[in-house]
Parts: structure tokens; C-alpha cells; sequence
């Protein structure tokens, strides 16, 4: 029998404060150039491209960039360049960040052409710098983040919020947030020895659940879902805490189990209230900070800057999720029909 504490995913998630440590302090110098380089392109638009995990991080930095930037950022279809052929146009001056733990994804090398034939500053935030993304970039952003050899992706994900925060907060010459990013690598260790052992009661006979989040915690929420459908064989679907109740919540009843990643800023108006309507529906919830009367309260560190409270509540849950495979029956590091390097098309 497999033990929680003996899998790949369980290692390398634990990982994660030292990869964001070492990243912090390899990525200085080129952070503060690419920061001063898309500065003064001043793009009126931010592309992002991407896959899976990656998709979900791309989530994190619309966000992110949105907020602290200002910039409308939109996700590019990989689709559109490997399967329709089209070419982009306008694209001049304006970022096109494609995000991928291997850089090998034949649908994100087209796009990173077709991006680049249209006159995009293409970035490529990679783990490994010897793939062929990284050949085609004009700024390669690695991650830092060492071999990953569980399929189910985690300390790759939390370093690539980690950069996305990094070029943030330099691009933006946002000074209080670089102050807190700074102490990052310690709020992952503390996040990944918070007990949420007392929930996994309501997730090992479910078969379906909701995991919610907004603005900056939705990507978190996304990420979750794919890690319960992924190491658990738990059908878990992520949606905004505001559009739940535009139908999905019609599926919302006695014992439906909800995972709940709050919002740290202005976005989290209105959850409370939500909470407060599941609890009245008799649904099993979990929240990850916070003190709802009859929700289970999952340890989050106080007063955490809101950009990076998200990426402790998703160091806290790797934890959590790798045991809920094991007490299910499944193995983290192998999935059933899943491969680590995607070749979509």
C-alpha cells in the first residue's frame, strides 16, 4: 500500500518554498530587465497561451495583471493557430506569454510562431529551457522548479505563480508588493505543514463536488478541480463564487460537497453570503481561511497579501489532495491515461 507521505507528489509539492527560494534569487536580474522591457513597450493588450495546469496559472495572471497592471489580458486558444492556421494580426509590441512545464506541446510551438511572425513579445515562462519554446521566445522566464516526475504537476505550478508574481510587481515597479513577495518562500512552508486532515472525511465516498473561488483565487479553484478529477477519480468542477448561482447551484444540496478558496480582497464581498445559502442547503463545505458559522475551517495564515494568500491555499491543498488519493485507492504519480508531456495538436 502507498503512504501519503512516500509519493512523488507528496516530495516534490513539499518542495515548493525551497524552488521559489532559489527562483526568487536566480530570476533577479533578468526580472528587473524584462520588467523595464514591457514597461516601456506599454502594450495596451497581454496575450496568454497555455495548457492544463499552466491554463490555470494563466488564470492567476489575468488577474493579476488586470488589477495591478491594468492591462486587458485574454487567453489565446493554442487552437487557433494549430488547428484553424489563421494568422494573427495586430499583434505588435503586445506580450504573448505562453506558460508550459515542458515547452514541447506541438499547438504551443505554433502559436509561439504565428505570435512571433505578427511582430508579439513573446515570453516563455518554462522549466525546462532546452525545449524547443524556448528557442522561439524573445524572453524566457525558467522556472526553476527541478524535475517534476509525479504527473499530477505541483511545486511546477506554484513556481510559475511565484514568476508571475515576480514580473508583476517589476514590471509595475509595484514596491509593497515585491516586499511581500520576497517573503514567499517562507509562507509556503508554513502553508505546507497546516493540518486539513479534518476534511477529508466529506471527500471519500463523494463522486461529484464544486471547488469555488474569484479574482485571484479562481486559477487556484481550476487547479484544485483538475487535482481531484486527476489523483482521485473525484469529478470536481471549478466555477466563480459569482456565477454559481446562475445555475450551478440548482445541483447544490444535502450533502454536496463544496471546497472553498475565498478571496483575500475587495472580490470576496458577497461570499459570506453565499456560504451562509449552501449551509442552509445542507451541503458539506470546506473553506480555506475565514470562521463561516457551519463550514469546515481549512488554516490559512493571517493577514497575507491578497496576491499571495491564493498560492499558500494551494500549497496547503497539494497536501491535503495527495492524501485524499491514497485513502481513496489511487496512486498521485500515475494516473490512469494521463502522460506528463501532453502532444496536443
Amino acid at each position: 500500500m502507498i503512504l501519503a507521505d512516500q509519493t512523488s507528489m507528496f516530495r516534490e509539492a513539499a518542495e515548493s518554498a525551497a524552488v521559489v527560494a532559489h527562483q526568487m534569487q536566480a530570476n533577479a536580474a533578468l526580472m528587473r530587465d524584462v520588467g523595464m522591457r514591457l514597461r516601456n513597450a506599454a502594450p495596451k493588450v497581454i496575450f496568454t497561451c497555455a495548457r492544463g495546469s499552466s491554463d490555470h496559472a494563466a488564470t492567476f495572471a489575468k488577474y493579476l495583471f488586470e488589477t495591478r497592471l491594468r492591462i486587458a489580458t485574454v487567453s489565446q486558444a493554442p487552437s487557433i493557430s494549430s488547428i484553424y492556421g489563421g494568422a494573427l494580426l495586430n499583434m505588435e509590441d503586445v506580450p504573448f506569454i505562453l506558460i508550459s512545464q515542458s515547452g514541447r506541446s506541438p499547438d504551443l510551438l505554433m502559436s509561439a510562431e504565428a505570435a512571433k511572425k505578427a511582430g508579439a513579445i513573446v515570453v516563455a515562462i518554462l522549466n525546462d529551457t532546452s525545449a524547443p519554446l524556448a528557442t522561439l521566445a524573445d524572453i524566457v522566464i525558467p522556472l526553476h522548479a527541478g524535475k517534476e516526475t509525479s504527473v499530477a504537476a505541483t511545486k511546477s505550478y506554484i513556481a510559475t505563480l511565484s514568476a508571475l508574481v515576480h514580473l508583476t510587481a517589476e514590471w509595475n515597479n509595484d514596491t509593497a508588493l515585491f516586499e511581500a513577495y520576497a517573503g514567499l518562500s517562507e509562507i509556503l512552508a508554513t502553508a505546507w505543514v497546516a493540518d486539513w486532515s479534518h476534511s477529508t472525511d466529506m471527500f471519500m465516498t463523494a463522486h461529484n463536488m464544486f471547488v469555488l473561488g474569484r479574482g485571484l483565487t479562481l486559477g487556484i479553484a481550476q487547479e484544485a478541480a483538475l487535482k481531484f478529477k486527476e489523483t482521485c477519480g473525484l469529478h470536481a468542477e471549478a466555477f466563480s463564487v459569482a456565477e454559481v448561482a446562475h445555475g450551478p447551484m440548482a445541483l447544490v444540496n444535502k450533502g454536496f460537497p463544496l471546497l472553498v478558496f475565498p478571496p483575500q480582497d475587495k472580490a470576496a464581498l458577497g461570499v459570506d453570503a453565499i456560504l451562509r445559502d449552501f449551509v442552509g442547503r445542507g451541503a458539506k463545505v470546506a473553506v480555506s481561511g475565514g470562521n463561516n458559522d457551519g463550514c469546515i475551517t481549512l488554516s490559512l495564515q493571517n493577514n497575507l497579501h491578497p496576491v499571495l494568500a491564493p498560492i499558500a491555499m494551494i500549497q496547503s491543498f497539494y497536501r491535503l489532495v495527495n492524501t485524499i488519493s491514497v485513502m481513496r485507492g489511487y496512486n498521485p504519480d500515475a494516473p490512469q491515461h494521463l502522460n506528463k508531456v501532453t502532444q496536443t495538436r
